[in-house]
């Protein structure tokens, strides 16, 4: 690998943004493509393939051979609430690779005793997301039923273009929260974003339940994500 080329990936990486090092197989030639970048034809299609499985492979486009070496960003999912749901979410959370923290400022949900192993704080998310924001690479999930702890790290997420935002509560209270973060300006299509109800509809009932459904939904979302631009060409 070229030093321009290492030195771009190892900077991509460090900013938690997706990378592929693609090499033509035929001329041996590399080159770094990141999230956003601009693409086109059967070759942009498939980094966009691998950059939604995170499996690095080897691909056929225009008659030529390429690897691409695929570099993702750990996901992290942060979720608002030290509820029931959130106990069992957070475990079933981490063993599917995501990296998991909560937030809650109601210290007697907050309790280390009720979230042994995960990253836990009990404070208010305006505080603690300045130390350490979201991104692209994270998925919300506010599940306190509480305006004043769930409205600003579901705006954030909205802001910060989490690959996933979802909030706990029928669907009066969703709507009821879509009219708040539209006096904050949002758009219907930001606000179209969140996913309210929150979880796939598989009629889940119980906590353990309800977090199954939101799991695969934040899986879904994060297989299924458009991380290129339909335009331009690698040349």
């Amino acid at each position: 690998m070229e030093l321009a080329a290492l030195e771009r990936m190892n900077a991509l990486r460090q900013a938690r943004i997706a990378a592929a090092l693609v090499t033509d197989l035929g001329g041996g030639r590399a080159s770094v493509v990141a999230e956003g970048d601009q693409l086109s034809g059967a070759l942009g299609e498939a980094i966009a393939a691998a950059f939604r499985s995170g499996h690095s492979s080897i691909v056929e486009a225009g008659g030529r051979r390429y690897f691409l070496n695929v570099h993702l960003p750990p996901p992290d999912m942060v979720i608002i609430g030290a509820v029931h749901i959130s106990q069992v979410l957070a475990q079933m959370a981490a063993l599917a690779g995501f990296d998991v923290r909560i937030i809650d400022p109601r210290t007697a949900f907050a309790t280390p005793e009720r979230f042994v192993g995960i990253d836990l704080t009990a404070d208010w998310p305006v505080d603690v997301l300045k130390d350490k924001p979201l991104d692209p690479y994270t998925a919300l999930v506010a599940v306190t039923h509480d305006p004043k702890i769930d409205d600003f790290p579901i705006a954030e997420a909205l802001r910060r273009g989490c690959f996933y935002v979802g909030a706990l509560g029928s669907r009066k209270t969703h709507a009821s929260r879509i009219e708040r973060l539209r006096a904050e300006d949002f758009p219907d299509e930001t606000l179209a974003r969140i996913n309210g109800p929150i979880g796939l509809n598989i009629g889940a009932a119980s906590p353990a339940e309800i977090a199954v459904a939101i799991l695969a939904q934040i899986v879904e979302a994060l297989r299924s994500r458009n991380l290129l631009s339909p335009k331009g060409d690698m040349g």
